[in-house]
């Protein structure tokens, strides 16, 4: 099969759906087929920032990517926007691949781009559902908030996610809850549950020099961590994933253990308050931000804590939950959206409430106690095998065949197929009224 993938996240810009998009990409080319990924490109301070070389790295690929050209947009510095006038040239570019089908892995300018070009071409067109806008929109354009009631942008998040659950053959939803939230909109339209997949050899290799090595850098670059305990966050910095809320739980923790320190991996736009923040509450001793570091690298920050923690209640799965139970770490995180789905209880650590006193508790118990600590290790790993890519990738194959086989009309000189003429009467509809 030849599957254009359209995401409007992808390398250098690193959260849950680049992940997910090219974990399946990389598997998806190992098994024969042939996958295309539409991305944005970025700006070189974008890059660097990322330790990231669009050139290099996608010449490398085992798969094809096609950057958009892109702009920038006024509510986020992270992201960027596809331009205007590039519609013909991924037209081209993408038809030079001649993709069976598109899946759509985003909302914004290339997954709108993605939704158009499947119905351009009369192609089946998946669509996964990564993001619950519904309750994360407000919190990504905060610069129009004042302006917008909570009612109105979370009525916004909704209609922007229906627009492409409607246009979709089949919808992939990563979790139960995810699934669910599809059936309360009202999208008549077949659902499949599928998990992000992490590669299988993810945390199978280990290097002492590495390690050493990382806590070297670590040691000369925050000295007053040394000997600690280490709670470890891994992810996207920014206000939504309630990262203020670990500043109350490491003061707490720190009442029973003094050395306990957090450290901070990742990048975002609330990074720099985050900073400011810890200032303010006495713990820029007791808190590192490391910033972007490679994937390569973070594996041994893994292995390095006692305890990973996870404050977020937006997360539609939260990937690096799963990371750090593969790798063997401990997780205390706040049971909310993904997370329930993802640890459903205390498999490899502790689902809690968002409660100050609940979350240290844990933590604390997590830290004092080695023997705990080594069963919530072992049970973590054992419960994370089955989000491994290679058991996950055939079924999002069987999810492709199912559509190609069902009939939808693929030849661009015929009709259209039935889901796409119920659209346009809709849209003829809404003109007239």
């Amino acid at each position: 099969m030849k599957i254009a993938m359209f995401s409007d996240s992808y390398y250098p810009r690193i959260n849950g759906v680049t992940v997910s998009v090219h974990s399946y990409a990389v598997e998806l080319t190992k098994l024969g087929h042939k996958v295309a990924i539409v991305c944005l490109d970025y700006t070189e301070e974008q890059q660097r920032n990322a330790f990231f070389d669009e050139k290099k790295s996608d010449a490398s690929s085992p798969f094809k990517i096609i950057r958009i050209p892109s702009q920038w947009i006024i509510w986020s510095d992270e992201d960027r926007f596809a331009r205007f006038d590039c519609w013909r040239y991924l037209k081209k570019q993408v038809d030079a691949f001649h993709p069976d089908l598109v899946h759509g892995n985003g909302e914004w300018s290339i997954g709108y781009l993605g939704a158009m070009y499947a119905r351009h071409r009369h192609l089946p067109f998946i669509y996964t559902f990564h993001t619950m806008w519904e309750d994360y929109i407000a919190n990504y354009t905060s610069f129009i908030t004042s302006l917008i009631p909570d009612k109105g942008l979370r009525f916004a998040g909704r209609t922007l996610v229906k627009f492409y659950l409607k246009r979709a053959n089949l919808i992939i939803a990563p979790t139960k809850h995810i699934a669910q939230v599809v059936e309360r909109y009202g999208i008549d339209r077949p659902v499949e549950i599928l998990p992000t997949g992490i590669p299988d050899n993810k945390f199978g290799r280990y290097s002492i020099f590495r390690a050493q090595s990382m806590q070297r850098r670590l040691a000369k670059k925050f000295p007053a961590m040394k000997n600690h305990k280490i709670l470890l966050y891994v992810g996207r910095v920014a206000y939504e994933k309630n990262l203020a809320f670990l500043f109350d739980v490491l003061k707490k923790v720190q009442e029973s253990e003094p050395k306990a320190c957090l450290i901070m991996v990742g990048g975002g736009p609330y990074l720099d308050e985050l900073k400011e923040l810890a200032k303010e509450k006495g713990l820029e001793k007791s808190v590192c931000f490391t910033g972007y570091i490679t994937s390569k690298d973070v594996i041994y920050l893994y292995r390095m804590a006692q305890v990973f923690v996870f404050p977020s209640k937006t997360d539609t799965q939260g990937l690096v939950t799963i990371e750090a139970m593969m790798a063997g770490l401990p997780v205390v995180a706040i049971g909310e959206l993904g997370t329930v789905d993802v640890m459903q209880g205390n498999n490899g650590g502790f689902m809690v409430h968002d409660d100050v006193g609940e979350f240290s508790e844990k933590v604390v118990a997590l830290l004092k106690n080695p023997k705990l600590r080594r069963q919530k290790s072992e049970e973590g790993k054992a419960w994370s095998q089955q989000w491994k890519i290679s058991s996950l990738t055939p079924r999002l194959i069987s999810c492709y065949e199912r559509i190609l086989g069902s009939g939808i009309d693929k030849n661009p000189n015929s009709s259209l197929n039935e889901n796409n003429k119920k659209l346009k009467k809709e849209e003829n509809e809404n003109e007239k009224n």
